[in-house]
């Protein structure tokens, strides 16, 4: 007897379903996916057990006809792609056509569509992970479709016993939802469990109510400490680039990667490419061990991107993956380093109270949303980015309307009663965002007042980051500084590092060290920077080559040479307990004002703190 045969279907199709059907969670998706593909403006989700006892999604796409409802179910059976030039340049979420045939072959599945526009015509089709055989019965229903799956891994209880708990099965299941409710703001979406309604989130069409659903599924903390982005490299229609979304200040940092959502043409995924750019572009400002948190979309040519390459379509591979780290690492960094003092801070809410991106307010005891007047800052951004105007200046660390501008004069006369020695300030000079030094606080803290309030600024901290900028604008101004080794360090590596090493010798000799090929496999190492000179460089060179390799870009040369700088800049800043003039406490405030990434220390720490009159109000029962 032949030792090779084929595989039954049933067989099959149980294999395919353990790559695409995981936990309640993978159906969810896949049939989402689905639904957006046919056109859905709405979606439904119901749930019981936390997926595993039920799940029905409905929606009102364009349905399927009758004789479409048995193919539909089988295997490698689709409508969105028919050719390998549709594969190479696919717009679609799904198209591998495995999903319903993995579902029905360990579940009860059925399905129940009409393609009609007019009338209550329906059909259903129902199979059974035993036999797969497919029953097609007349059923009433509006167009679009509705997936029931029952029993999830019914026929397989190995499979089963890996399923946790119904509150963690729930929580992936919601997190899909979520997911794909940030990736179409255009379409509503409904979820329910166990007859109880979770989420309802209405079609976002335009940018206030879109800034409203990422409030919602993100949590409104994180709109209030979110600038929005957007930047476009233009081009030819393969080389056109865009990205934009919102990015969490540092100073709204995790303690594990739990807030990121990064979509490719509406596509949610997870890349280590643009992980990578992501956590370079947050370096210099991310205190240790803290996660960035962010929501963006990156727009590019369908045919530049593959997304071919993973069985649950979460990775995708760029044709020019140099190209989108370096577009998505600059765009970031240079949002965030203008990131600091500059915006006054508005009006403080209640304690039930949250700002949304909008410039409207939530309750938190009840969910109820209402309009404030004025915009925040991420919806100032965002109309700027819109209207084609000016660049806006981010609010550092707070958002929402501006307050009544207090004049400089007025402020500055109850100044001068404390300190007479302080300089004289125009009539019409408007306070600036920090305000005026009014006291040192045990050598370590300066209080000073702006038009919101109390600022108190960390001297060290904020000092540490203007000296740590300067050093590095000197650097870059002054080009990196080389010595070359009295001994030439050989480096014995890969044929394919020799040749990056070749390929990048441009970059090498920019950052200040010269690596020559000996051989096949070998390199030697004989010019390093000045400020490497006590360093491992044979380890750093290996870890470049590495991330060339893998990324097509590293920092981590200029990222070592910045940790010194960084190290300098802490000893050279002022230290904690001196003394510091009035004159001097203002003029570390304005340096702060114009400082990039001045809001962090070089350690990701804050360097200044807002207390406005009602929180300071509270502190002493005013009011009360």
């Amino acid at each position: 007897m032949s030792k090779i045969h084929r595989l039954s279907t049933r067989l099959a199709n149980q294999i395919a379903a353990g790559e695409v059907v995981e936990r309640p969670a993978s159906v969810v998706k896949e049939v989402l996916e689905n639904s957006l593909d046919a056109g859905a403006t709405r979606v439904d989700v119901e749930v019981e057990s936390g997926g595993v006892k039920m799940i029905r999604v409905r929606d009102n796409g364009y349905g399927i006809a009758p004789d479409d409802l048995s193919l539909a179910m089988a295997r490698h059976a689709t409508s969105k792609i028919s050719s390998l030039e549709d594969l190479e340049a696919v717009g679609s979420l799904g198209f591998r056509g495995e999903a319903l045939a993995s579902i029905g072959s360990v579940s009860r599945l059925t399905l129940t569509s009409n393609a009609l526009e007019q009338g209550s015509a329906g059909s259903s089709a129902a199979c059974e992970g035993r036999d797969m055989d497919v029953v097609i019965k007349p059923a009433p229903h509006p167009r679009g479709t509705t997936v029931e799956v029952r029993d999830l891994f019914f026929n397989t209880p190995a499979r089963r016993k890996f399923l946790r708990t119904e509150k963690t099965e729930f929580n992936h299941l919601e997190e899909v939802v979520k997911r794909l409710a940030l990736s179409r703001f255009d379409v509503a979406f409904s979820l329910r469990h166990n007859n109880r309604t979770i989420h309802q989130l209405k079609a976002a069409t335009g940018q206030l109510e879109q800034q409203r659903r990422v409030a919602t599924v993100c949590g409104p903390a994180f709109m209030e400490q979110a600038i929005y982005i957007e930047s476009d490299r233009g081009g030819e229609a393969a080389h056109h680039l865009k990205l934009w979304g919102w990015v969490g200040l540092p100073t709204f940092s995790r303690s594990q990667a739990d807030l990121q959502y990064f979509f490719v043409n509406g596509r949610v995924i997870r890349d280590k490419l643009i992980a990578h750019a992501v956590k370079q572009a947050y370096r210099d400002v991310l205190y240790h061990g803290r996660h960035p948190a962010f929501v963006l979309y990156l727009e590019v040519d369908p045919a530049q991107v593959d997304v071919n390459v993973h069985p649950t379509k979460h990775e995708v591979r760029f044709r020019d993956g140099r190209s989108v780290h370096n577009f998505i690492f600059s765009t970031l960094h240079r949002a965030l380093a203008e990131v600091r003092p500059g915006t006054p801070q508005p009006e403080p809410l209640a304690d039930n109270m949250v700002a949304l991106g909008d410039g409207s307010v939530i309750n938190t005891e009840t969910g109820e949303i209402r309009e404030q007047g004025g915009l925040s800052w991420g919806a100032q951004q965002a109309e700027a980015a819109r209207s084609g105007g000016a660049q806006l200046r981010p609010s550092g660390h707070y958002t929402g309307s501006s307050p009544s501008v207090v004049s400089g004069a007025a402020q500055m006369a109850a100044y001068g009663q404390l300190h007479p020695a302080l300089p004289a300030q125009g009539a019409d000079e408007d306070v600036p965002p920090l305000g005026y030094a009014l006291a040192q606080l045990k050598g370590v803290y300066i209080l000073a007042e702006n038009a919101a309030g109390l600022v108190l600024v960390d001297m060290h901290a904020a000092h540490e980051r203007i000296t740590y900028e300067g050093l590095k604008a000197a650097r870059d101004d002054q080009g990196i500084r080389s010595q070359p080794l009295l001994v030439p360090q050989p480096v014995a590596v890969s044929q394919r590092e020799v040749q990056v090493a070749g390929e990048h010798a441009a970059l090498f000799q920019r950052l200040g060290m010269t690596v020559d090929a000996t051989g096949e496999e070998s390199l030697v190492i004989r010019e390093i920077p000045v400020l490497l000179r006590d360093s491992n460089v044979e380890q750093l060179l290996r870890d470049v080559l590495a991330d060339l390799i893998e990324f097509g870009s590293s920092e981590r040369i200029e990222a070592h040479m910045d940790e010194i700088l960084s190290t300098m800049a802490c000893h050279g800043s002022v230290r904690a307990n001196r003394r510091l003039t009035v004159p001097e406490m203002n003029a570390l405030l304005r340096d702060m004002e114009e400082t990039e990434r001045s809001g962090q220390c070089n350690h990701g720490r804050p360097t200044w703190t807002q207390l406005g009159l009602d929180e300071l109000d509270k502190l002493f029962l005013r009011g009360r």
